[in-house]
């Protein structure tokens, strides 16, 4: 109800129901103070036989029927965003992340009795990745924040959510609406990245994880279709260099492709399995125990260019120099204006840690 309704029920609009000093209005009838009851008495006995079609047709019915619109606003261009909710988020002081890598062991060796002892020389590497700066900015006019009212933006999870939990945010006026709006697109900003970043082609950008990996430990399909030998063959090539891969990440192609196989095969592996992150998902059974895979929205299906990434989640980090902020920007018109950032950037410490199965066709 609104507040109209609420101090003046069904009484028409421009209904005089107070003149004192007893003023007559041009196209107005007035003779004297007529109660509440009474004008809800004359509407009644002056609409009842009106239906629904009167006044001609409106914007979308018809005249003197009010428009109800949902509530509740539907985001059709939702994504998932699962690896910035599973990849851990470390804070991360300076513009660039640094990390040392052991990269040679002199090793130990066997001796005679009382033989010489030598030292063995031991190397480390220093690895350096720069902080980059995301944004999403939005902008509000005073009008807007004035006459929209509240809505419910369905499918906003701007924590990201495994596989996308999406859940409904109350926004009370146009500003909060756009804040939830420009909330998700910096979500699904970095989520892309974290997939499909590349530094050396967009400056702006942190490398993700297509690019970091590289050929490192890659089983190369060159076209042809995905077979489980080729996800022993990867995992063992992540083992061999001493990883421990345990999350998997492919495109939602590849992901059919996988349930497909493990349906031809009973027995081989469990198709799905209830995991810790509380939603099923695909879990490979594999030298180094079990894998969850989850579909990304932002990998490839083209045939040929599908793929899917093993990772050891140990080396894999988020390094945050500041997490998502909100703030105003300077006020020059009737409107608000403002910003949501964050600064970051993906470090993997060693991908021969991790693997690949690349080129994969339909």
């Amino acid at each position: 109800m609104t507040n109209y309704e609420m101090s003046f029920l069904n009484v028409p609009n421009h209904t005089i129901y107070s003149n004192p000093m007893g003023v007559q209005m041009k196209g107005v009838e007035y003779n004297g103070s007529i109660s509440m009851k009474g004008l809800r008495e004359q509407h009644v006995v002056r609409m009842k036989a009106l239906d629904t079609s009167a006044g001609g047709a409106g914007t979308a019915g018809f005249a003197m029927v009010p428009i109800f619109v949902d509530p509740r606003v539907v985001d059709i261009t939702r994504k998932n965003t699962p690896l910035v909710e599973l990849v851990p988020r470390v804070t991360n002081r300076g513009m660039f992340a640094d990390y040392n890598q052991l990269t040679v062991k002199g090793g130990a060796t066997t001796e005679l009795e009382d033989a010489a002892l030598t030292e063995t020389d031991t190397t480390y590497d220093r690895q350096s990745t720069e902080i980059k700066f995301i944004y999403a900015v939005g902008r509000v006019t005073g009008q807007a924040i004035a006459a929209m009212p509240a809505w419910n933006l369905g499918g906003l999870s701007p924590a990201g959510g495994a596989v996308g939990s999406f859940n409904d945010q109350n926004a009370i006026n146009a500003k909060q609406m756009e804040v939830l709006v420009k909330t998700r697109e910096l979500r699904e900003k970095e989520e892309d990245l974290i997939i499909n970043g590349d530094a050396s082609v967009t400056a702006s950008e942190f490398s993700g994880i297509i690019k970091l990996m590289g050929a490192t430990n890659t089983v190369d399909k060159n076209t042809a279709a995905l077979a489980l030998d080729d996800i022993d063959t990867a995992i063992q090539n992540a083992f061999d260099d001493g990883g421990r891969p345990n999350l998997a990440v492919c495109s939602s192609g590849v992901y059919s492709d996988l349930l497909g196989l493990l349906t031809a095969k009973i027995g081989y592996m469990q198709a799905t399995e209830e995991v810790f992150w509380g939603f099923s998902v695909i879990v490979l059974n594999t030298m180094v125990g079990k894998i969850p895979v989850i579909p990304s929205m932002y990998m490839s299906n083209v045939t040929g260019s599908k793929a899917i990434y093993f990772l050891d989640m140990s080396v894999v980090e988020m390094r945050v120099l500041q997490d998502m902020t909100f703030e105003d920007l300077a006020k020059t018109n009737d409107s608000e204006k403002f910003m949501l950032k964050v600064y970051e950037a993906l470090i993997i410490k060693n991908t021969a840690f991790c693997s690949s199965i690349t080129e994969i066709s339909a």
